[in-house]
């Protein structure tokens, strides 16, 4: 995916989790939605939009990263940076005006705004391929924003369950100004997965196979198992990762290390987030992760010796880690102005391995093409519990931790899994603007 600037949809409201009373007024260098979205080109340009919404640093750009790995620690990784708003995200001690909730949340929205504004407008299209293509890119980029949004400030998923507590507002139409309308409630927790899974099944049907760096089929399909995976519904996650792996599309890379710090996606890369020097928005997976003799901070960041324990005798992925500034640093996210992998191939893999293992198959086969490629020697008779810590080795550090301790029903920082604690407070800001949004428990 590529990083875009884009400002013609700039003077439109960003969301109904932008209203307060300022934004009644009409901006200085306003344009309407008529003409901002009135020819091919400028729908084009929309899209783009929506992919540079998602790369933005509450979103793919950092928090959705980093939160996960930071509020899911378990003793893993720890916070000894200056900025409060992770420091609190990681002892568990948020307040309703955290900074970086605040950010992912409107960032969230504004990226599924952009998205509801190219869906509204797709018709202006003359091809039926371009028509298809586009409108299906917006809805990957939007379920993706839900995805991100519904497991960060909801309780989890429960497979099985009805799922009627409190998620997020599902704004499924463009918020051009404040009215009624505006003023959105929050979904329960399973209506928002049944869009986010409507919104993916449709995309596949509508993307090309290849889509250059942008989102294509696969892409849908590899996404739609993530989200079936957080579901418990392992047949269905199955299915659309080996459509991925089968599609002879994607293949691993011989190294590990190759997969990270690149300046064009690897053939593992199923979806990436394309960075440049010249980005204005830069990063804070390195930020915070790295230190200064590579681009990042002084390195907020650091490994912990629990999560290096846990690498086998010789296995290729425990070397990747590096030593700067008195501490064990990630190596995934060591450079400065790299991509970001989203979605790798690997994570198809094990996801395979898992649900075939829970239907009392045989895993082995897609469980040892992730496990050998670490240098490991190939195992029989592979077990939940040896797919489930292969993920924390060859995922880690990449946005997973909190949301699989969460799904796995497991103790995260002595927390049950289904601790208020682990949920991003609504930012007081939208509690304020929004008669009918209710808070989460706890804030």
């Amino acid at each position: 995916m590529k990083k875009y600037k884009f400002s013609i949809l700039a003077a439109f409201l960003l969301g109904f989790s932008a209203c307060d009373n300022k934004l009644d007024l009409e901006p200085y260098q306003s344009i309407s939605e008529d003409k901002a979205l009135s020819t091919e080109q400028n729908v084009r340009a929309a899209i783009l939009g929506a992919y540079d919404a998602m790369s933005l640093g509450g979103m793919w750009g950092g928090n959705a990263y980093i939160i996960s790995e930071l509020a899911g620690a378990d003793g893993e990784v720890r916070w000894v940076g200056t900025f409060d708003g992770l420091r609190t995200i990681f002892n568990h001690q948020l307040i309703a005006e955290n900074g970086n909730a605040l950010e992912t949340w409107t960032d969230g929205y504004d990226a599924i705004n952009r998205c509801n504004n190219v869906l509204s407008a797709t018709s202006i299209f003359r091809d039926a391929d371009e028509k298809s293509q586009v409108e299906g890119e917006a809805l990957f980029l939007r379920s993706a924003a839900f995805f991100e949004l519904v497991r960060l400030y909801a309780k989890t998923y429960e497979a099985g369950a009805t799922n009627s507590q409190l998620g997020i507002p599902l704004v499924l139409t463009p918020t051009r100004g404040i009215n009624e309308g505006s003023f959105v409630s929050r979904a329960t927790v399973e209506e928002v997965y049944s869009q986010i899974v409507t919104d993916l099944t449709t995309a596949k049907t509508l993307l090309p196979d290849d889509n250059g760096t942008r989102a294509g089929k696969f892409t849908a399909a590899a996404l739609l198992a993530r989200v079936y995976l957080q579901m418990g519904r392992y047949s269905e996650a199955k299915t659309n990762a080996d459509e991925v792996i089968n599609s002879g599309v994607f293949s691993l890379v011989g190294d590990y290390e190759n997969c990270f710090n690149n300046d064009d996606n690897s053939t593992e890369d199923i979806f990436a987030v394309q960075v440049s020097a010249q980005d204005a928005d830069e990063p804070t997976t390195w930020v915070f992760y790295s230190i200064p003799e590579f681009g990042g901070r002084d390195g907020d960041i650091e490994i912990e010796q629990k999560h290096l324990d846990l690498y086998p005798a010789g296995d290729a992925r425990a070397a990747y880690f590096f030593e700067g500034n008195g501490a064990v640093r990630s190596g995934k996210w060591r450079n400065q102005y790299r991509n970001i992998p989203v979605i790798r191939l690997a994570e198809m893999y094990l996801i395979s391995a898992e649900a075939a293992v829970r239907a009392g198959q045989s895993g082995d086969e897609a469980f040892n093409a992730v496990y050998t490629r670490a240098g490991n020697t190939a195992k029989t008779g592979v077990t939940l519990a040896d797919v489930l810590l292969e993920r924390r080795l060859e995922l880690a550090h990449e946005g997973h931790k909190l949301h699989d301790g969460k799904r796995l029903r497991n103790t995260i920082d002595g927390l049950p899994y289904s601790d208020p604690k682990l949920i991003l407070p609504i930012p007081a800001r939208e509690i304020d603007a929004n008669p009918n949004l209710v808070q989460n428990e706890g804030y």
